[in-house]
């Protein structure tokens, strides 16, 4: 039989992998100070909404970003998907004001509280949709702090 690993480690690893990406370095892939909801309490409303070329402004990152852990969510509980509409966020969200942009982290961060609580109950999964969905999260939430982190990179001094 080959080895197997308890699903409560895969969820610890999950849990270890999307601290780091949203809330805290723990020693994974990011410098200290760079997780994601570090890196938006440094950016105001007004840089949010800043384009840059012909590229997404911030907030629609993190618009796009709550959405697809959202969409990841569903799947993963084999809920309906054809609500999706990869484009809208893109579409819809460029600038906020100061509201919209508190509001906008505020609903990130209690959609990845919802997404970070499923590993609670990781040992009810049935299998490769979860565990896909999770690693999706993490992969692609860490694409787009990346993009975000070099946004600012762009922005003058």
């Amino acid at each position: 039989m080959p080895n197997q690993i308890a699903i409560s480690e895969v969820a610890a690893g999950f849990r270890f992998l999307l601290t780091e990406t949203f809330e805290s370095v723990q020693g994974a892939y990011l410098d200290p100070g760079t997780s994601l909801f570090e890196t938006l309490a440094e950016i105001s409303a007004a840089q949010a909404s800043q384009p840059m070329g012909n590229c997404a402004t911030i907030a629609a990152h993190v618009a796009h970003t709550r959405y697809y852990l959202e969409v990841l969510e569903d799947r993963m509980f084999g809920r309906d998907l054809s609500y999706v509409n990869w484009e809208q966020i893109w579409d819809e969200v460029s600038a906020v004001n100061d509201a919209e942009w508190e509001a906008q982290i505020a609903d990130l961060k209690a959609t990845y509280e919802r997404i970070k609580g499923h590993l609670d109950n990781a040992d009810e999964w049935q299998g490769i949709t979860e565990l896909s969905s999770m690693l999706g999260i993490i992969a692609h939430s860490a694409y787009h702090l990346g993009e975000i982190r070099q946004m600012m990179c762009h922005w003058e001094s």
